[in-house]
């Protein structure tokens, strides 16, 4: 009588359905979990911004242990020298000039309001509008005031709490700091240890698989983040180049605003103008429409030639994806998420489309569902190997070019498994 013994069938259906048991307790308990996720990503926030930190300052550690003949300790310090230095001389500058612009946008809203009434007021009688429509759309400063005021004594409480906060904070930024400085310095021996874990629980052709993949993912996300830092950057400063020259108020407030949320692909244009224009429009209605057409040019200037020039083709994405990018991340994780949901989805679609061309070569098809041709075909019928799995766009990858996205065949990332190294 033979004696039944569990096989790998066995195993795989099992994890199905423990997976789905999971699944199903996971989404009846969504805020029990939510809570677990939030402690737990609490507890680790300050060591992922320190990776976050750290990220942000591999490439100019790199470059200075490069000239330094491989000092790299001397490198970390420069490169955490030269930061410091570059925010302290930008808050310097740049928040005096914000206070300044503030105070003048609180001190004259008086004024401000008045002028605006005053032009809806005046539309409306060009355009025949009903005086009780215009009244509806008229804001008076006690308004204003008022609502100011309510806005304040309900988060009177909430004081205290946030004076904690702040302490909690700059122990968080304390652990940060201290948690990026440790991972610069031992990057190799950390690399070398992920290495080792990959090749030592996964068959060699899927660790090699593994590390070309997480290769790929930090070539994308450094270039496009580190990249769009830049182009926001050059942004801001031609912002306030033209405002300044077209004589605006608050050119400085206005150029940090259209700055910072240009870091958002897609959507961050339009998430500056918009408050930026209801600024302007206060002051002076004609500087607001100025400023409307010059934005508008700045963002065709950026989108058609100056993001190009420095991000190139980073993650090959159509525009609807990139606007699925956005909306998900955004959802899910806030600003952060608007911003590296991009080359996140990046990569996963590049996962996806390396594996739905293995799926159609396998099947001997084109993405057109047509019969896969051999390479080499020639009208006597002496064909060679099958050719790439390509449609109507052509190789069937994110970037569509020649290469696949992700090779199969030989990892370019070596595994450093001496860990005392």
């Amino acid at each position: 009588m033979n004696k039944w013994r569990p096989n790998h069938r066995f195993f795989s259906s099992l994890a199905v359905v423990l997976i789905g048991i999971t699944f199903y307790l996971a989404m009846s308990n969504l805020d029990l979990v939510h809570g677990a996720l939030k402690t737990v990503l609490d507890v680790l926030a300050p060591f992922i911004w320190g990776f976050v930190v750290a990220y942000l300052l591999d490439a100019p550690v790199r470059w200075f242990e490069k000239k330094l003949g491989g000092r790299r300790i001397l490198s970390i310090l420069i490169s955490y020298l030269l930061a410091v230095a570059v925010l302290v001389l930008l808050l310097s500058f740049v928040i005096p000039q914000l206070v300044q612009s503030v105070s003048m946008l609180i001190n004259n809203a008086s004024g401000y309001l008045n002028n605006l009434n005053g032009v809806v007021n005046n539309w409306g009688n060009r355009l025949n509008i009903d005086p009780e429509v215009t009244s509806g759309m008229l804001v008076s400063y006690a308004d204003l005031m008022n609502q100011a005021t309510q806005l304040v004594t309900k988060f009177m409480p909430e004081i205290l709490n946030y004076g904690m906060a702040v302490g909690s904070g700059v122990v968080s930024a304390l652990t940060a700091f201290i948690a990026s400085v440790y991972m610069l310095m031992d990057k190799h021996k950390l690399l070398g240890q992920l290495h080792k874990i990959t090749y030592a629980f996964l068959p060699l052709p899927k660790a090699r698989r593994v590390l070309t993949v997480c290769s790929h993912a930090n070539q994308v996300f450094s270039g496009f983040i580190i990249g769009k830092i830049i182009d926001s950057a050059i942004i801001g400063v031609i912002c306030f180049v033209g405002m300044s020259l077209l004589g605006m108020p608050f050119t400085l407030l206005i150029s940090v605003i259209v700055g910072v949320t240009n870091v958002i692909p897609f959507f961050g244009p339009f998430i500056g103008a918009i408050p930026s224009v209801m600024i302007l429009l206060m002051a002076s209605p004609i500087d607001a429409i100025k400023f409307a057409i010059f934005v508008l040019a700045l963002q065709q200037f950026d989108g058609n030639i100056l993001g190009p020039k420095i991000l190139g083709d980073s993650t090959g994405l159509s525009a609807i994806w990139v606007l699925v990018a956005i909306i998900v991340g955004g959802g899910l994780f806030g600003f952060a998420g608007m911003v590296v949901g991009v080359p996140t989805f990046a990569v996963l679609y590049s996962l996806t489309s390396d594996f739905l061309a293995d799926r159609l070569k396998a099947k001997g098809i084109t993405a057109n569902g047509e019969p896969l041709e051999p390479v080499g075909h020639d009208p006597q019928g002496h064909g060679r190997q099958a050719g790439p799995v390509s449609g109507a766009g052509g190789q069937f990858s994110l970037f569509h070019n020649k290469k696949r996205a992700f090779p199969q065949t030989e990892c370019n990332c070596q595994a450093k498994v001496d860990t005392e190294k």
